[in-house]
């Protein structure tokens, strides 16, 4: 079992999900960086949004144990470890080992002879998210320090849209304004209609996915690597370290396939500022593994739970998945850039 993420800046994580601390490692962040505990905070209540009604018990602020010093980046591992508040409560319960349709209990029995704790799996990449999210919410204030600013919305849950973000045109503001909503919306009506719709499935015991889109902006253009080590690879693979994730697109996506080749391709030009951009933005600010300089969008789906699901987000995960696609998208950005041109020069 792998719980490391290992780039320029890699990720770990470490404990079990009936432990009483699960916990993430950082390792090679540049030092002297300023970070707001507070900012981090906020960034995990989105986890469990307040329009979903869920209790936020289960998340305690970390604790930081090393690599911060006096709210400064030493260039150290940065370790924190996160109180799983709840873990008592459910240790108490009698849950029997059992094999359970549409879980990974016996995929993981088979890989791992048996060993694995099969009561505890429901949970295991659920309570795992929140050290991604810490670890994103650190990359981020990073990040934002030089201006590139990263947001997800729910662009949709079962049948019900959300408006989609300009991807040619979306701004700083468009992605701060959504980012502490009760519920990651554009269109706030709709959103009142997906909540609608959770509250029915909840009731009927149904479950239901949906699609988040997130977007980057003011990513220079020159951040990446081609073939295996691209940023789309990058990206890639944390966002598929999410649960309940069904897909994954960039920019325009699988609707390319739709597209004859004059239609798909972005045309580059000189803006009035000197800016090299494109008119179109099909393929969602990244070329051949490397970032064009336009923002880079993408959207990733989520599968419905399991019926017979009874963690956190059993309903629909999709609202509390919002911060996890971000984190995944900013550890992968500020891995590709610790190294660009006096990135780390401020």
């Amino acid at each position: 079992m792998s719980l490391i993420w290992n780039n320029k800046i890699s990720v770990s994580y470490f404990g079990e999900p009936h432990d009483s601390v699960i916990g993430v490692t950082i390792n090679n962040l540049p030092s002297g960086e300023y970070i707001n505990i507070d900012e981090i905070s906020r960034f995990l209540e989105r986890i469990l949004p307040k329009s979903m009604g869920i209790r936020k018990s289960r998340i305690s602020l970390p604790r930081i144990i090393s690599g911060i010093h006096k709210e400064y980046t030493t260039g150290a591992p940065l370790c924190a470890m996160i109180q799983n508040n709840d873990i008592q409560e459910e240790q108490k319960q009698d849950i029997s080992p059992q094999i359970r349709i549409g879980h990974a209990d016996y995929t993981g029995t088979v890989r791992y002879k048996g060993f694995n704790d099969v009561k505890n799996s429901a949970v295991y990449s659920e309570l795992f998210v929140i050290p991604l999210c810490f670890a994103g919410a650190v990359c981020a204030q990073i990040l934002e320090r030089r201006g590139i600013y990263t947001g997800g919305h729910i662009l949709q849950i079962h049948n019900i849209k959300d408006n989609p973000y300009d991807p040619v045109n979306i701004s700083r503001d468009a992605v701060l304004s959504i980012r502490f909503k009760d519920f990651p919306v554009i269109n706030d009506r709709r959103g009142w209609l997906m909540l609608e719709d959770i509250s029915k499935a909840r009731e009927s015991g149904e479950t239901l996915g949906g699609i988040i889109e997130c977007a980057s902006v003011n990513v220079p253009c020159g951040v990446g690597s081609p073939v295996f080590d691209g940023l789309k690879n990058n990206i890639a693979q944390l966002v598929f370290g999410i649960p309940e994730i069904s897909g994954l697109e960039f920019g325009a996506g699988f609707s390319a396939s739709n597209m004859i080749g004059s239609q798909n391709t972005d045309r580059f030009y000189i803006n009035e500022k000197g800016y090299t951009l494109t008119k179109t933005n099909n393929h969602g600010g990244i070329i051949g593994g490397i970032s064009s300089g336009m923002p880079i969008t993408l959207k990733v789906s989520f599968c419905p739970s399991n019926k017979d699901a009874k963690g956190i987000f059993s309903t629909c995960f999709v609202p509390s998945a919002v911060p996890c696609v971000e984190s995944a998208v900013n550890i992968a950005l500020l891995s590709n850039m610790v190294d660009y041109p006096n990135f780390c020069l401020r």
